[in-house]
């Protein structure tokens, strides 16, 4: 009996809140709409707000409030977690609508905001994190002044961070593939792809806390392309491990991954003083 009276309740009140709703979208009054819909959304009933800043952003457009009333309708969408549809409304209000109303900072902070929290969770394709630096970095150009500045700088690093381990992850990808799967299009093995992608990573990330992970990738990969190669590039492969140990051995002397990293040293250069023997027997023949 308890919990049909609950339901009663519940449902009565959801209709009363439809009946609101419906009356103030049927008022001609826009002053009344205007600041209803601005109530709704400081009690953060974003959606109910947004349908009445929806319905009357159109006839807003050209009076004094229309800039209010624009931002008002993307921070809605925005505290609603629709980031796609806030970013569109914060890039419709600086760029077309109000290129200089009096909210300009805080559209270009939240736009770049919802660019950023789209982004998650780190993917191969890493598009929208392209997108998003790009919206950040604009962002902190139109105002290097902005109360916001810090803020917007964090979130690009944090961009950069997950660009990272994207490639991290494609590395790794490449490397766990192994001779599972031939990089056939690209003519070579997965291990080639390994180092490729870690080393372009190293290079364009030189300051990442990754550029370890990335270096015993290139080692490893660059072991097992050896281990895996024909008979005639062996000797070059395991000897070009061996110079990848000692740039890895200088760059990181006290490494967590020394352990592995000394194991593949010590069997590439056993198999290329095989190699050695067997080069300088042929020669003697």
């Amino acid at each position: 009996m308890k919990n049909l009276f609950c339901i009663i309740v519940v449902s009565v009140g959801l209709l009363c809140s439809c009946h609101t709703i419906n009356t103030v979208l049927k008022s001609n009054d826009r002053e009344y709409k205007f600041e209803v819909a601005k109530r709704m959304y400081a009690e953060g009933k974003y959606g109910n707000a947004y349908l009445v800043l929806d319905n009357i952003l159109p006839s807003m457009r050209n009076t004094p409030a229309g800039d209010e009333a624009l931002f008002l309708a993307g921070m809605c969408k925005f505290y609603a977690n629709d980031y796609n549809a806030a970013s569109e409304i914060f890039r419709r209000y600086y760029s077309k609508s109000y290129p200089f109303g009096k909210f300009i900072d805080e559209v270009r902070y939240y736009s770049a905001k919802s660019y950023f929290e789209s982004t998650y969770p780190v993917r191969l394709d890493q598009s929208a994190t392209y997108d998003a630096i790009r919206e950040i970095q604009d962002a902190m150009e139109h105002n290097p002044d902005s109360k916001h500045y810090e803020a917007l700088k964090d979130m690009l690093f944090q961009m950069q961070d997950r660009l990272v381990e994207k490639e991290y992850l494609s590395a790794k990808l490449y490397f766990d593939l192994g001779d599972y799967f031939l990089n056939c299009l690209q003519g070579g093995s997965n291990f080639e792809a390994c180092v490729v992608t870690a080393q372009n990573a190293i290079r364009d990330y030189p300051y990442s806390p990754r550029k370890e992970d990335f270096a015993i990738l290139v080692l490893k990969a660059k072991y097992y392309l050896a281990e895996r190669s024909i008979e005639s590039k062996k000797y070059e492969r395991y000897s070009d491990t061996v110079d990848e140990y000692y740039g890895f051995l200088n760059e990181y002397p006290q490494s967590k991954f020394l352990p592995d990293a000394k194991e593949i040293y010590e069997k590439a250069n056993k198999e290329l003083h095989r190699k050695r023997l067997q080069k300088y027997a042929a020669e003697e023949q």
